[in-house]
């Protein structure tokens, strides 16, 4: 498995439910039940599917995700398109990726 260099992360109190961050990274942003979006760590890239949505790992700033290298840069692009600009996305840190809600 391919070290994390960043962490993403979705602020829902600015999320517009537009859906552009899905088109542009799939493996790493979804759709949750009430229209906003969530990140997600895909098996495909780290051996298991993470969906911080809120049910099955913590949502907002504690459901942060490690970006694997070869999203980096889809995720960067899908936070500059964002028309809520509610993506964060922040050098990987042991220390908040130790306590976030996986």
């Amino acid at each position: 498995m391919a070290d994390a260099s960043l962490m993403v992360w979705i602020d829902q109190d600015l999320c517009t439910g537009d859906g552009i961050c899905e088109e542009i990274a799939p493996d790493v942003f979804q759709a949750r039940d009430d229209g906003l979006w969530v990140v997600k760590e895909s098996a495909e890239h780290w051996g298991t599917e993470i969906v911080f949505d809120g049910n099955q790992a913590a949502d907002g700033s504690r459901g942060v995700a490690r970006v694997h290298d070869s999203q980096l840069e889809a995720v960067v692009e899908a936070a500059e398109e964002c028309p809520g600009e509610c993506i964060m996305i922040e050098p990987f840190d042991q220390e908040i990726f130790t306590k976030r809600g996986a």
